[in-house]
This record gives structure tokens, sequence and C-alpha cells, in this order.
């Protein structure tokens, strides 16, 4: 069975109708079939809200009595036992009367959503967690029943109920909400209209920025890359000139026109550091741009154009705010500026405004720099190339004679290695300065820039068309490897990621050191908060550096989620990198959670031990423990009773019975606090050297008399143990083999060297332990076989083994050759060792 599916209708305040619409939703479910209920819906008396109830089938509520006082809530287990398709549930964030099920409404709803049950449910913005300080700040009242924010993001649909603060105050006004008695004082406190228009601001906002969660979501799935101009993102570049202020403020005001308008100031600087922007400038312009509600991101990007259309193709903006280039007129011979071509490679989808500016035309612009991908090294090799190669050329051709075609061919690869080493520009440079040095000197009339014969002029132009189109090939070669090379290695760490996930690899530090290594930053720390007011909190961070505390102080910060954040501190990423940084930002969000199921699923083993535990301890209680005080007590009521007079053997018998019941008792009772001691690792051993034929015999006081074969030869080395516990466990193993073995059949403990080890083996002949259960039986509140319930509460060998493992031994079973179990008890030997024993503490007493 799938979970169910949740639908809120939100509100701005109460009576905008979220219960009315609520019902007439299941109206028109129940029309078309559906099989939907009322769990609980209150109508406060209004009439409209109560004839809407009439037609629908409601789950009785559950009373519950507090302080003298009746109340009513939604009774979950009548809603499951009905189990309807569709189950309507009004006021989500509602505090539940003591002695409920749970404590809160929306823990009832998350039952019946698990139950496969559909629900429809309200709830008002104020009720949001997150939004509690708000509202206070806007209505003066502390709303007491709040519910978490992610129980309504969880919702599959959220439809927001609005009605404008004049036509609520008019509802309010006719009786339509409250009774005539409290309309006077609730429209002039909390329903004022500044507050019902600021809540309803609050409301409206919040949803639009949850539409904008499901839409880059769905993008994200469906990977679409072209922008949807569904809300105005409008993207500034700047320079780091004073231009930027003004860029700004109107990007600003081109927000304001549209609803929800959003502005992102950007910076784009050089990966080789070099810059002409003033530090102390672009500090200004950020402080401008946040006090005007927008972000400013700083990229780094050797292709300014491309690195601002990809930042804003990555955030969906619709709008790119440039300035006017600054460059002067005879500057353009170098190429287009940056607006021309952003404006060209824009596309369609974004809208490119050219903004004038004081310092338009005042000389200091930089052209769009193409070759910039090749390394500054390679561009300045290719323009020496291109510029001093063809004169150096020359000089060599004027002392032989090769003719004009080899002159050309010999131009020719000269063009082609300057295109191989710098690119386009100092390719077409020593195309062009090639031809005229080809004209100059080899083409009649030599030295005169004119050519005589036409086949001359065709032979050079084809030499220049030639130079130019291997310059543009070779060009472009360059980049696509770089792109290609980039694409490979974005490949590798998304197919590490796959991989990872795969594996389902739950070290975060492993992957955040991943991150650090992959992008060279100093640190990289996770951070997270609990909501938005809330202070951010480090949930792993790696690297020498100091682990920034906030998402602002970061250089790059890549959110996940509302919540949580990737903060690297080092460097400035280029806007290309953060499509893999957010690969990355995502797994980290998921190893976390792994981390804390992981974590919880082991608190769940150990209370599930826990309560395995101690439901066998209560068993053990009312059957093991109460057989030998049933016993004492009949024999104690019988020697007390007046009625009958005991002779001198009776009363011996009794008193055996007595003492034999209380012997066990002790037994079972030191067997449970030894088990409680081995639960809790409170056994701390107080280490000694000791020999094994002083212990083992003290041992056997529990067994009958001759019962037991003993062979603890007196020249066994010592051994480092606790004495007392090494009692215990020997007696409990000594008295489970009498236990087993056949009448008449003695049970024989011998021990002997083995290696650096002393072995103590406790030898039986009974019905013996299959393979697969010799592991099992050393498993407290474990009995073998039919066992009688009398015979113990089957901890003896769990307590053997505990106490073993806690002076360093172990035990273990083997089978007796001919029939029965060996118990094989190991112990460390003194004198394996010759250094001295540390012996440890003795087990303090509470104080």
């Amino acid at each position: 069975m799938g979970r169910g599916k949740l639908r809120i209708y939100l509100g701005a305040a109460p009576g905008v109708g979220k219960t009315y619409a609520m019902l007439s939703e299941a109206h028109r479910r129940v029309e078309r079939g559906t099989d939907c209920v009322v769990a609980f819906v209150e109508h406060h008396d209004r009439t409209r809200t109560e004839v809407m109830l009439h037609g629908l089938e409601q789950v009785p509520r559950r009373e519950l009595t507090h302080r003298d006082a009746v109340f009513t809530e939604m009774d979950v287990d009548a809603v499951l036992r009905r189990a309807p398709a569709v189950a309507l549930v009004d006021e989500l964030a509602h505090t539940n009367v003591p002695g409920s099920r749970n404590d809160k409404r929306w823990q009832d709803v998350e039952e019946l959503l698990a139950a496969g049950i559909d629900v429809v449910s309200t709830v008002n913005i104020q009720h949001l967690e997150s939004l509690g300080d708000v509202v206070e700040s806007i209505t003066g009242v502390r709303q007491q029943e709040t519910l978490p924010d992610e129980v309504v993001r969880r919702a599959d649909q959220i439809e927001l109920v609005d009605m404008s603060p004049q036509a609520l105050r008019r509802r309010m006004a006719h009786g339509n909400i409250y009774k005539p008695d409290r309309v006077d004082a609730a429209l002039s406190n909390y329903f004022r209209p500044g507050n019902l228009t600021a809540l309803r601001e609050l409301a409206l906002l919040w949803v639009a920025d949850r539409v904008d969660e499901y839409l880059t979501e769905y993008r994200s799935e469906h990977q679409v890359s072209a922008i949807w101009g569904s809300r105005e993102r409008i993207v500034v570049g700047l320079t780091g000139g004073p231009e930027g202020r003004t860029l700004i403020r109107r990007a600003a005001r081109l927000a304001e026109k549209g609803a929800g308008g959003e502005v992102m100031a950007v910076y784009i600087s050089r990966s080789d550091g070099l810059t002409s922007a003033s530090p102390k400038e672009l500090a200004v312009q950020r402080t401008l741009v946040e006090d005007l509600g927008g972000t400013f991101h700083h990229v780094v990007g050797d292709d300014v154009p491309a690195a601002l259309l990809d930042f804003a193709r990555g955030f969906n903006a619709t709008q790119i705010v440039l300035g006017v280039s600054r460059r002067k007129s005879w500057q353009y011979v170098f190429g287009p500026g940056v607006g021309a071509t952003v404006a060209r490679d824009s596309g369609p989808d974004l809208d490119v405004h050219l903004i004038t500016h004081d310092e338009a035309g005042k000389g200091r612009g930089l052209p769009v720099s193409r070759g910039a991908r090749l390394g500054r090294s390679r561009i300045l090799a290719g323009w020496l190339v291109g510029v001093l190669g063809p004169v150096l050329l020359a000089l060599l051709l004027n002392t032989v004679d090769l003719g004009l075609a080899n002159d050309m061919l010999l131009f020719l690869a000269l063009t082609v290695a300057a295109a191989l080493l710098g690119g386009l520009y100092p390719a077409l440079a020593s195309a062009a300065f090639g031809s005229l040095l080809l004209n100059y000197y080899y083409t009649p009339p030599l030295h005169r820039l004119t050519i005589a014969d036409p086949k001359h002029i065709v032979a050079l132009a084809i030499f220049v068309g030639v130079a130019v189109s291997v310059a543009s090939v070779v060009d472009l070669a360059a980049r696509r490897t770089q792109q290609a090379a980039r694409l490979r290695a974005e490949s590798e760490i998304l197919s590490f990621l796959a991989g990872s996930v795969l594996r389902g690899e739950t070290s975060l530090e492993a992957l955040l050191e991943r991150v650090r290594e992959t992008f060279g930053m100093d640190s990289v720390a996770l951070l997270e908060r609990e909501s938005d007011v809330a202070p951010w909190a480090c949930a792993g961070g790696v690297g020498g550096g100091r682990l920034v505390a906030r998402p602002e102080d970061a250089d790059v910060d890549m959110p996940v989620g509302d919540h949580m954040s990737l903060a690297l501190s080092g460097r400035v990423l280029p806007a290309s990198d953060r499509r893999v940084l957010a690969a990355f930002a995502a797994q980290a969000a998921v190893v976390l959670d792994r981390q804390r199921l992981r974590h919880e699923a082991e608190q769940a083993r150990t209370l599930a031990e826990g309560n395995r535990i101690r439901t066998a301890l209560l068993a053990a209680v009312s059957h093991d423990l109460r057989t030998p005080l049933a016993a004492i007590k009949a024999a104690v009521s019988s020697l007390r009773s007046d009625d009958v007079e005991w002779s001198e053997e009776d009363q011996a018998e009794l008193l055996a019975a007595i003492e034999e019941g209380a012997d066990r008792l002790d037994h079972l009772v030191g067997n449970l606090l030894d088990m409680s001691r081995l639960q809790t690792g409170t056994v701390t051993p107080l280490i000694r050297e000791i020999d094994l034929d002083e212990v083992v015999p003290m041992a056997l006081g529990g067994v009958p008399e001759g019962s037991v074969e003993l062979e603890v030869p007196e020249t066994l080395p010592m051994v480092a143990v606790d004495a007392g516990l090494l009692e215990r466990a020997v007696a409990n193993l000594v008295e489970n083999a009498v236990k087993y073995s056949p009448p008449g059949e003695r049970v024989l403990v011998a021990a002997s060297v083995l290696a650096d080890r002393v072995e103590l083996r406790v030898v039986d002949r009974g019905p013996g332990v299959p393979d697969d259960t010799k592991d099992r039986i050393f498993e407290p509140f474990q009995r073998y076989g039919d066992a009688p319930r009398g015979a113990g509460v089957g901890l003896g060998l769990a307590v053997a083994r505990g106490f073993t493992e806690a002076m360093d031994g172990s035990l273990t079973a083997e089978d007796t050759p001919g029939g029965g179990l060996t118990m094989v008890l190991n112990l460390r030997a003194v004198d394996a060792f010759p250094a001295p024993v540390r012996l440890a503490e003795p087990e303090r007493q509470a104080s």
C-alpha cells in the first residue's frame, strides 16, 4: 500500500474560506464516486460552513475529559478502521487535548497518510513555525499552535485561499466569521487592515516560493535548460567600476515592475587573478544590492560573456542588465564588446538591457578574449611566432631563392604554427603580415606593394583564405578540446557520485574531502539549520582552513534546499563549475541523511534488544523466580501452621526445601544482576596473576559431589584473570554441563597449555547442540531443546561468555567426540608475556 497524498488549503487569516473550499472539494469528489469522509471539521457556528457538512459522511469523534470538561477530538483509530479513500481533517496545526493518541493533529494526519489514506486539510500562514516571530511582530500576538514548515512543504498540493482585507472585514462585520459580541474587538485588533494586508502578502510570498521550488525541481528532473520567464530574475553584470551603482539601481526599478522580481548582481573575474576592479567599489556595490533586496555573486570566467550567460541560464534569469562599453571607438577593432556579444548569444529567451552611464566611452574597456582558454604563455608564444616569425622567415628566404610557391607554403606553415600556439588572433596577424611580406619581397614588381601578374593576386588571396581557415579550425579545435576535457572531468566526477550512491557509501567526511580536492579549496563545510530564523550549525567539515559558520562568509555557497548549504572557502569558482558542485551538494545531503538514519537504526536495534531482554526478564520474574519463592512460601507456611504437628524429620525436610529454594533463588538473581552489569558495561575486572587450581575447585560447590572429574595440573602457568569473575564463569559452565549430562556420567573439567594460552575444557556427554545453534546458546534467555522452565532463565552461558571476554579471554562450544558438548574457555597465560601485566583499577563503589 502506497503513502496517501496530502492536499492543504492555505489561508492568510481565519475566515478567508479554507474550510468552505475544502468541503466544496469533498462534495465534488463524492459526486465523482470517491469514498470521502469527514474525519474532523469544525464549523465554528458558521451557517454556510455547517450547511456544507450535509450530505457528507462524518466519522464519530472521540470524547476526552480534561480538567472536568469534555472535549472531542478526531478518532484516529475509527478513521483507520473505516479506511476511506479521502479524509477531511480541519485545522492541521491544532494541539490535541491531553490523553489523545498524539500531541498534534498533524501527527494524526501522518498516521492516516502512512495508511494510504488521502487527506485534505487546512492551515493558516501564521501557524507555520518559521514565521512565528514575523507574525508576532505584525499582529502583536504570539501563536501558540504551530507546526513544522516541513509538514506543509511535503504536501502534494498547496492551494492558496485568498481574500482581500476589505472583503474579509466585511465578512467579519456581517457576522459570518465570529459571533456579534466578538466582531468589534476583532476588527479593532487582529483584523486591522494593516495586519490583514501584511499576512496576505506573507501567504502570497510563501506560496510563490513553494511554486518556485516545484518549478526548479521539475526543470531539474526533466533537464530543461531553456529559460522560462515565470518570474522576473534580473542579472546585473558588474565590472567593478563606478557605473555599477547605476546598473544596480536600474535593475531594482525593473524588478519592482514585476511581481516577485529578483536582482542578482554578478562580478566575473579572470582565473589568473588579474583584475582592474576596485575592491572598495565592489564592497560598496555589494552592500547596495543587498540593501535593495538582491544578492551578490562572484564567479570566475576567462570568457566574460559565456560566464555571464551560463550564470543567467543557471538561475533561470529573464533579463540581463549591462552598462554601455567604456571602450573608445578605435578599440572595437580588437573585437566586439561584452554587451554586444551577450546580446548576440543570449537568444530569444533573455532580454539584454544596455544602460548608458557617465563612464561610457572613456577608454577603459577591454575586448572580449577568445584565446584565453589556451593560457597566457601559449598566447604570447603565438604572437611572437605570428609577428616575429614572418620577419625572420623573410630574412632567411632573402638568402636563397626557392620560388614563390615554396615561399607561400613556408609562410602558411608559420601561420599554422601561430594558430596552434596562440589561437585565432595571432594566426590572423601572421597571415596578414606574411601576405604583405610575400607581396613586397617575392611578388613582381619586387619591393613594391603592387602586383603585376593577376595570377599572383589569386595566389595571395588563396594564401590568406587558407591561413584564415586553418587558424579558425585550429582555434575551434583548441576550444573543443578544452570543452571535451572539461566534460570528461565532469563525467568522471558524476560517475564517482553515482558509484558512491550505488555502493551505499555513507562517509560524509570522505565526500567533503573529495569536494575539497576536486575544486582545490582550503575547507569545505556542510551547514544546516532547523528554520529560517535558527542559527547555522556545522554538520560536517574538512580542510586545514577555518570552517565558515555561515554561508554568507564562504567564497562559494551552494544551497541544498531551504535549510542546508555547502560552504567552500579558498577561492571563487567559475560559473560552469556550479553544476558539478550542485551534484556534490545534493549527494552530501543524502549522505548526511543516511548517517542519521543509520544512527537511528542502531538506536532502534538497541532499544529492540533492550525490549527483548526486558520481556524475557519479565517472563523470568513471572515464572522462574516465582517457582522457588512459591516453594519457600509453602514450606514456611507449613512450618508455621498450628493445625499440624510436624516431626523432626518433616521439619528438617521442609527446612532443606527452604534452603534449596533460597540457593536457587540466589543463583537466579545473581545471574540476572550479572547480566545487567554486562548489558550496561559496568563490569571492570581486577586482573591478577593466579593459578587455575586455586579457582576451579571453588567453582564446583554448586554441583552434587562426585558429578565432576577434575584434571587441572599444578604445573600449568599462571593466568591473568579476575578470580571472582573466572569462578563465576566456570561455575555456570559446570552447572550447565551437569544439568544436561546423563545420570551416572561425570563431567570432565580439564586444563592444558596451548601456545601462549591456557585452555580449560568442560566436557559433558549430554545430547549436544547442532552447529547452527552453538553461537545462539550464548545469547541471554536462551534454553536449548525442551529444558524445563524451572531449570533456569537461560543466562548462565551468556554471563560466562561476558565475564570471559571482559578478562580478554574467549568461550566457544565444540562437539564432544562420541556425543555431547565441550565448552572451551581460553585464557591468557602470564608466562607468555614477560612484561609486567597492567592491572585494572578496582571497580569503585557508587557514592
